[in-house]
């Protein structure tokens, strides 16, 4: 194999030749694959433009705590989740520490999740420790799941 150049394509050093497909499709071709719907096609859209704040919080149930493995909402880490003007999506939020090593993976995943629904276009995480995070706000059964795992909750 030559050397690489600065201007080297992943292709170029394929030896077939047949360089890399673009998508996963039997011809390699983006534009043979099959339509997909958007994930939230069909959610029902206020006059806004936007969800209801309670689908906006239930999107948020796709957002998982590394460290707990259930998600946001029934933890209770979610506080509040709002929407300041049109297109604007505010999610005021805690995590179960101060110092949580994983505050920017939660952070990028509320953003991600939140950014995808329709009718959004700017998001903002705010993270608060008033009022600090306790026990009680986790979901019934997380608690009940999270005790026969041996977890005192």
């Amino acid at each position: 194999m030559s050397e690489m150049s600065d201007t080297t394509t992943i292709s170029e050093l394929l030896d077939d030749g047949e360089g890399i497909p673009e998508a996963d499709t039997p011809t390699g071709r983006a534009e043979d694959a099959p339509a997909r719907p958007h994930p939230f096609a069909d959610l029902p859209l206020e006059d806004d433009g936007m969800p209801t704040t309670e689908a906006l919080t239930n999107a948020l149930r796709a957002v998982i705590d590394p460290e707990i493995g259930y998600n946001i909402v029934d933890l209770g880490l979610v506080y509040e989740v709002t929407k300041p003007q049109r297109g604007q999506v505010h999610v005021l939020m805690t995590l179960t520490s101060v110092g949580c090593p994983l505050t920017e993976i939660i952070h990028q995943q509320c953003s991600v999740i939140m950014g995808a629904m329709p009718g959004v276009d700017v998001v903002d995480v705010e993270f608060t420790f008033t009022p600090p995070w306790s026990t009680d706000k986790i979901a019934d059964y997380v608690r009940e799941e999270l005790r026969a795992m041996g977890m005192n909750v």
